[in-house]
């Protein structure tokens, strides 16, 4: 039976590095984050972001993601709303994609929410990245294009490393990309044998 890994760790990470490399590696990676992403801009998604959050988030009827992050990042509740609309069908679309690739021993959904989404309950282990604050923060500055306050903005509104650790089976410090790799090899011949 295929072992469904999940794949976590706070924005900056590399989170998706190490999911790149277990691709690299022959194993499917569902990328949460990019398949959310797409369902944003399905009509049906649509429809429901206009019922919750009304016209103010849509440019000429194209959605406006700074303003929907904007509105849900400084607003709790608001979160919790756009993610009962994100969740269930990012949930709808994984258990798809893991029909399609159920012959591989191991599947790996990289996911910055997992914990705070729920997913990780469908998870039979669970992989943290963890990497130094100053790293991370320079690699979403450099990556996203945005400045440090903004970046810790984001970091604030994460669940932390020490809370995520301790739901987690296996943690890889990504201080390093070369020994980060060979410590994710490490942990998946583990798991194949288990």
């Amino acid at each position: 039976m295929t072992k469904i890994i999940g794949l976590t760790g706070g924005i900056g990470s590399g989170k998706t590095t190490i999911a790149e490399h277990i691709k690299s590696l022959g194993f499917p990676v569902y990328i949460a984050d990019d398949e959310a992403k797409k369902i944003l801009k399905l009509p049906e998604t649509l429809n429901s972001l206009k019922l919750v959050f009304g016209n103010s988030i849509f440019d000429d009827g194209l959605l406006n993601k700074d303003k929907l992050s904007n509105i849900v990042f400084n607003n709790p509740e608001m979160l919790k709303q756009l993610n009962q609309i994100i969740h269930p069908a990012v949930k709808s679309n994984f258990d798809l994609w893991l029909i399609a690739n159920r012959n591989y021993p191991l599947v790996v959904k990289e996911a910055a929410i997992l914990f705070e989404s729920g997913s990780y309950k469908d998870c039979d282990i669970v992989i943290t990245i963890i990497a130094p604050l100053v790293s991370r923060i320079k690699r979403v500055v450099e990556r996203d294009d945005v400045n440090s306050e903004a970046v810790l903005s984001r970091i604030n509104n994460q669940w932390t490393d020490e809370m995520r650790i301790l739901k987690s089976d296996y943690v890889i410090e990504n201080k390093d990309i070369i020994k980060a790799c060979a410590q994710t090899e490490k942990i998946l011949k583990k798991i194949l044998n288990q």
